[in-house]
């Protein structure tokens, strides 16, 4: 009988299953690479938003407190965006013609809301207390980076549980005095000096770390 298969099919047939294999496994690392990437994420990339709303301006060449526009991240757990009336106390009298400022305007005239775009959005299965972190001593920059210095706002941080575990771990590296929470300028001492200022800290904060690390504290 004559067969039907070379005899080096069998071969091929190897050869196609790890090929296929690779390229299932190719696939897969380059989605987990893609996943991980700065553009995915929104890394580094400038928000535009409404109104060409400068921090860079505001919080740094005016020297205007974060306190002052986000009133209640030190208050409760979400932070505000603040609303057109709080931009209205200065730009009533200040640059009040300007075209840029039309959107506040017309948000003003309507009573609607200006439709800022958030920056840092957690995802809705992620708690996060904003108060919290900033009455514990963790400043402004430690997740937001020089706000002060981003004439248009992006993201430093990914943000991944990855990276809010590597802090939950090890607190003492990221807190800071709570007079320096607030402090845009703010530069951590020596890793010895932090090391040891970190953990007088913790304990005056009386931060238990070890139920940092529980998923309930994040996942609720």
């Amino acid at each position: 009988m004559k067969q039907f298969f070379r005899p080096y099919a069998n071969l091929i047939a190897l050869i196609s299953v790890f090929v296929v294999l690779y390229a299932v496994a190719g696939f897969l690392w380059g989605g987990l690479v893609l996943d991980r990437a700065n553009w995915t994420r929104r890394v580094n990339l400038p928000v535009e938003q409404p109104i060409a709303f400068s921090h860079q301006l505001h919080a740094n060449s005016l020297g205007m407190d974060c306190q002052y526009c986000h009133a209640s991240a030190g208050i409760v757990a979400y932070s505000n965006i603040p609303p057109s009336d709080t931009c209205v106390t200065c730009h009533h009298e200040v640059k009040r013609n300007s075209a840029l400022l039309e959107p506040l305007w017309e948000s003003v005239n309507n009573d609607t809301p200006i439709p800022w775009i958030k920056v840092h959005d957690l995802a809705d299965f992620v708690y996060f207390n904003h108060a919290v972190h900033v009455n514990g001593g963790f400043g402004c920059t430690t997740c937001h980076g020089q706000v002060n210095e981003m004439p248009v706002v992006w993201k430093v941080h990914d943000m991944t549980m990855a990276w809010c575990l590597d802090c939950h771990r090890n607190p003492e590296q990221y807190i800071r005095p709570a007079d320096q929470v607030w402090n845009m300028e703010y530069e951590y001492p020596s890793n010895a000096e932090q090391a040891a200022l970190g953990a007088q800290l913790i304990r005056e904060q009386g931060i238990d770390k070890e139920v940092l690390t529980n998923c309930a504290i994040c996942h609720r």
